[in-house]
């Protein structure tokens, strides 16, 4: 049957907000494009795209899942069900890392890159600065080029376990470890909740403690990072203390932990001497 823009958004179950990027998404329409074509008739094309696409939201699939992209620190990063969803509270790492080094020239690795949403948004923001990057799925490794294409950036990518991913010829050393590795507990019930439920669940927990990562990148934190190098981690908003020891007892001092803007500690570093 047909259906006009307007009534599709009015009879949709969906709140109007999501139900506009849909339509959006079908018609290619802007926002002020969707008010002043609000009486148009989709076609028969349109109208399965629309209800395909609505089922899938309603059946709890996120929505960057379903557009193919999410902003994060002002650039649109494409995503799909290979990486994560890039997530304001990591812009808390990049406020971070960019506060701290200002326009010096610096070599930085981020370990775990997934759409590479850190590693290009540091890169695009200090075009001087050496990034690498690495992922050990190389479906996700994928999004992170794409994404290193339609932000013109430059990163260094490589496929593999952390520091195992780098070539060992290159012998390779960084002023800065960023990463956001998984951390969520095993049987945390976090992982079946909201947008996490569809999000790759190696990317999420390491399926134990949550901190089985930490402690696996800094074992080799020493090798490949210089004199006064600096280690940037993520983490859950109650493993301040945790990631915290774990710098200390790996030899880094000035250990700190920064909150995000909701309060909630977020970002754990550390200076390597």
């Amino acid at each position: 049957m047909a259906e006009t823009i307007v009534h599709a958004l009015q009879s949709c179950a969906l709140p109007l907000l999501e139900a506009r990027m849909l339509m959006q998404c079908v018609t290619g329409y802007s926002r002020v494009q969707l008010l002043t074509h609000d009486t148009e008739v989709l076609n028969d094309a349109q109208q399965v795209h629309w209800q395909t696409l609505v089922a899938r939201r309603i059946k709890g699939e996120p929505m960057a899942y379903i557009l193919g992209e999410r902003e994060f620190y002002g650039r649109l990063f494409a995503v799909n069900p290979h990486v994560l969803i890039p997530r304001a509270d990591t812009e808390t790492l990049i406020e971070a890392v960019l506060a701290d080094f200002g326009t010096e020239s610096i070599s930085l690795v981020d370990l775990g890159t997934g759409s590479g949403a850190i590693a290009l948004t540091l890169a695009a923001e200090r075009p001087n600065w050496q990034v690498c990057a690495t992922d050990v799925s190389a479906e996700a490794l994928a999004v992170a080029c794409q994404n290193a294409q339609r932000l013109n950036t430059s990163v260094r990518f490589f496929e593999g376990d952390w520091w195992g991913a780098l070539p060992a010829d290159e012998h390779l050393k960084f002023h800065v470890l960023v990463s956001n590795p998984p951390y969520i507990e095993a049987n945390d019930a976090h992982l079946s909740e909201g947008d996490v439920r569809f999000e790759p669940l190696g990317a999420l927990t390491d399926g134990a403690d949550g901190l089985q990562h930490y402690r696996r990148i800094l074992h080799d934190v020493a090798r490949y990072l210089h004199t006064n190098g600096a280690v940037y981690f993520e983490h859950g908003y109650n493993q301040g203390a945790s990631v915290r020891g774990l710098l200390s007892e790996a030899g880094l001092t000035q250990v700190r932990t920064i909150q995000d803007l909701s309060g909630n500690d977020r970002v754990s570093t550390g200076i390597l001497k």
